[in-house]
């Protein structure tokens, strides 16, 4: 599976409310999404409660939870955001074995930010039950599991099901299950500043060089069309003022994943002032160069590969290289901050 295909896997297959004391069947769910969970029972004298709309229904959360566990890094991601620390954590990849007891390397670009030693529960859509029983979370954040998986965590603790492509609506449902409303706001209005503020950074350069192809790849055998739909990758730079630029029969709208185009297939698309690659590497083991690791192969070998070199972007050196993790793993306002600072160290360069 390719990096952007296990990063939209939420957005095109479902995969992955609070449970019930006793769990109701799939079809006394469909009447009533609203349950409740042991973790839950123990909060009923509390009266800060909160109904939570999610990928799997709506749920009733009460008090402040504390021992969270978290599935996937753009759910960590919005955590984080908001204050919260996780006591889990199961990756989409597995960079790391054994538990974050060093999670500023083990953990790519969040890592820094997290102050606990989580509990390593396996990957993000095939997490290990035994370790998260063991972790005694109070509540679970997860990817939008089909219904038997989910039903599955959540006779655990309280679980709460997001899609990667939820964008802002995910922080406000997250920050609504840990109290911090006011907190996620903030956090929108911070990061819609921090476009306005890059765009008009950008002005000259949209201005000059309006349009702009976007591909995501590992290798040159195989890449992938972004689209201002089917990622943050894309909308973003769309929203900064650039002009896509899509092969014959693609467009902006396009939301799952595209097949991929051969490198020959480039020529005849070659009206792009710029070219963003978003590039991905997951065999290297080195997470202290995590960013580099994920860019210079396929610079590498863009630089020597003759087609690539010969379309009108690579003449006017105008072709930029960016770690595909950022935008598609980490779309919520820590990951948007990051894209942001890349960009406009790029495209702003002399």
């Amino acid at each position: 599976m390719s990096f952007f295909q296990w990063m939209t896997r939420a957005s095109i297959v479902a995969i992955a409310t609070l449970s019930t004391i006793a769990c109701q069947n799939p079809n006394s769910q469909a009447a009533s999404n609203t349950v409740t969970s042991d973790s839950s029972a123990k909060q009923a004298d509390d009266s800060t409660c909160r109904t939570v709309q999610h990928e799997m229904g709506k749920s009733e959360i009460c008090g402040e939870p504390e021992r969270i566990v978290v599935l996937g890094p753009y759910l960590l991601e919005q955590m984080l955001a908001l204050g919260k620390q996780p006591i889990a954590y199961g990756d989409h990849v597995a960079f790391h074995q054994g538990n974050y007891d060093n999670p500023t390397v083990q953990i790519p670009y969040m890592g820094n930010r997290v102050t606990t030693q989580p509990v390593n529960v396996g990957l993000a859509y095939q997490p290990s039950v035994e370790a998260i029983v063991k972790a005694q979370p109070d509540l679970i954040l997860a990817p939008n599991f089909g219904q038997v998986d989910y039903e599955q965590l959540s006779a655990i603790a309280p679980t709460l099901s997001f899609d990667i492509m939820g964008g802002n609506s995910n922080l406000v449902a997250i920050g609504k299950a840990f109290g911090l409303e006011d907190r996620a706001e903030e956090l929108l209005t911070k990061t819609e500043v921090q476009i306005e503020q890059a765009k008009a950074e950008l002005a000259p350069v949209v201005e000059n060089n309006p349009t702009v192809l976007m591909l995501s790849a590992e290798n040159m055998q195989s890449l992938v069309v972004m689209t201002e739909a089917n990622s943050r990758c894309g909308s973003l730079v769309e929203e900064l003022g650039f002009q896509p630029v899509y092969p014959e029969g693609v467009t902006g709208n396009e939301v799952n994943a595209i097949p991929p185009i051969s490198i020959e297939s480039l020529p005849a698309i070659d009206t792009a002032d710029s070219i963003l690659l978003f590039g991905y590497n997951y065999d290297s083991a080195n997470m202290d160069r995590f960013e580099q690791s994920q860019k210079n192969g396929l610079k590498q070998a863009w630089e020597e590969n003759a087609i690539a070199q010969s379309l009108e972007a690579s003449k006017t050196e105008r072709v930029y290289f960016v770690p595909a993790y950022l935008c598609l793993g980490l779309p919520g306002p820590i990951g948007t901050e990051l894209y942001l600072e890349e960009l406009q160290e790029q495209l702003l360069q002399p």
